[in-house]
């Protein structure tokens, strides 16, 4: 048994998706969440900036105690998640990937679209899973241009969010694909307008959170690091940016209103 806390990490508000699955699927853990904030969006990045931030935060996670990190974060998972894993060889750090396997296994038209952000589509990752699990799926990807500019600035519920949602969507269900996987933390957030754009069309939309809920609460098992049945969690937000950041992550962690 092991009373610290699983500390959650991602470039900004995205993955509270993850965070939310894993508060509602083990209640008895805490969590510390750090957004950076104040280097999102990692798109226009490098690599190896990534890679320094992603570095950055996991260090910033361990000194307060985690016992395990969760890089909720496509982007940094894909640039930096072998890094981290050797640089920090005795803790467990589970990464994020596109659900393509899950999408190829129901997908009855054998096309399938993955929403990513570019960093994420052009990683080995990403090429690897689909290799593997969609030998004979069209996967159609396209970069979820703006998403998470909307998500930071907290507009999901904005015409604005629909036109973005719409002029990605769109080309994609004129493809015929009938599963949309979302494969950045972010994108959850606009699950709602995703599915107004689809509409009536059967389209199931995947994403990556609870699988990553049951991947580590298959690891405390097998580490023997779940916390005790009667703890009490505690929560936690942390950011590179300022206070008022800091806040908003708190809030819009335990809003679920319109998600």
């Amino acid at each position: 048994m092991n009373n610290g806390a699983i500390g959650v990490y991602d470039s900004g508000f995205g993955g509270l998706s993850v965070w939310r699955e894993l508060h509602d699927s083990l209640p008895a853990e805490s969590l510390i969440y750090l957004g950076d904030g104040k280097n999102c969006p990692y798109g226009g990045r490098s690599k190896e900036q990534i890679a320094a931030f992603a570095e950055a935060a996991v260090g910033r996670l361990l000194s307060e105690g985690c016992k395990m990190i969760v890089v909720a974060c496509n982007t940094a998972t894909a640039a930096a998640i072998d890094k981290l894993r050797g640089r920090w060889t005795d803790t467990p750090i589970v990464g994020l990937e596109p659900a393509i396997k899950p999408a190829c296994e129901r997908s009855k038209t054998r096309r399938v679209g993955v929403l990513a952000t570019a960093h994420s589509l052009a990683g080995d990752m990403f090429h690897r899973t689909a290799e593997r699990y969609a030998a004979d799926v069209e996967v159609v990807a396209a970069v979820g241009e703006g998403f998470v500019e909307i998500v930071e600035q907290g507009m999901e519920s904005t015409p604005e969010a629909e036109q973005a949602v719409r002029r990605v969507v769109e080309p994609m269900l004129a493809r015929g694909v009938d599963t949309i996987v979302l494969g950045c933390t972010h994108y959850p957030f606009l699950r709602r307008q995703i599915e107004c754009v689809v509409g009536d069309r059967r389209v199931e939309i995947i994403d990556s959170g609870k699988a990553v809920a049951r991947r580590v609460a298959d690891l405390l098992d097998r580490l023997s690091l779940r916390a005790d049945g009667g703890h009490m969690p505690q929560y936690r937000f942390l950011s590179f940016a300022d206070e008022e950041y800091r806040m908003r992550l708190e809030s819009k962690a335990f809003d679920r209103a319109g998600y």
